[in-house]
């Protein structure tokens, strides 16, 4: 039986491109939905999916490029323009679901990730 990987390990274990597999099957998903795609301007997905996935590697032990590029994460002020209410919160955590099976990230990898991603969306509640 393996030693479960801690936050840090994740970088190490499913790299780069692992982030940047999980986080394109993630925004593909995104634009003709009725809930997530209008908080996404169409112009700026490209950068969306920077932005996050530069968040997720630094977060989970690779380089710190979006602490560098844009600071300190302020994840709920820089949400704060996005009604997000519990139905948008369940649909990114589906999403993001679907985005770890389709990605293949590995099932020890997705156990650290799942976790964090529920409690995110969660935390990024600001509408009843």
């Amino acid at each position: 039986m393996s030693t479960p990987l801690d936050e840090g390990q994740v970088y190490a274990r499913i790299g780069e491109e692992g982030f940047a597999r999980l986080v394109r099957a993630f925004y593909a998903q995104v634009p003709g939905d009725d809930i997530l795609g209008p908080m996404y301007p169409a112009e700026d997905m490209e950068g969306a999916e920077t932005r996050l996935r530069d968040f997720l590697v630094g977060r989970f032990g690779g380089p710190p490029r979006y602490m560098e590029q844009r600071g300190h994460p302020r994840l709920r002020m820089r949400h704060m323009p996005f009604a997000i209410d519990m139905a948008g919160r369940n649909r990114w955590v589906a999403f993001m679901e679907r985005a770890l099976v389709e990605a293949e990230i590995p099932d020890d990898a997705a156990a650290v990730l799942r976790p964090f991603f529920e409690h995110m969306a969660s935390f990024m509640i600001n509408r009843a």
